[in-house]
């Protein structure tokens, strides 16, 4: 348990980010997932929009720590190969 007043501070401030972290890695995994079960479906109209929306949340999230800056990349890019590869 904290001693200190900073320690406690710090304790409160680890709890409220972990919180926000918490949200923003379950946001992004669901519009991963939304962006492969359109892949999946076979829609390619509705994988592009999926993507086009899931890209800047995987970029917002590296950019904020939650994952890694070439992880992101590598998702960005197969998933776009992926939906580029679907039948029109």
């Amino acid at each position: 348990m904290a001693n200190t007043t900073s320690a406690r501070k710090a304790e409160r401030k680890r709890q409220r980010r972990t919180e926000i972290n918490k949200n923003r890695h379950s946001r992004l995994k669901t519009t991963v997932r939304g962006v492969e079960e359109a892949i999946a479906s076979g829609d390619k109209n509705a994988a592009a929009a999926a993507l086009k929306a899931a890209e800047p949340l995987l970029v917002r999230t590296a950019q904020k720590g939650i994952g890694h800056k070439r992880t992101a990349s590598r998702k960005v890019s197969r998933l776009t190969a992926r939906v580029r590869a679907m039948p029109a």
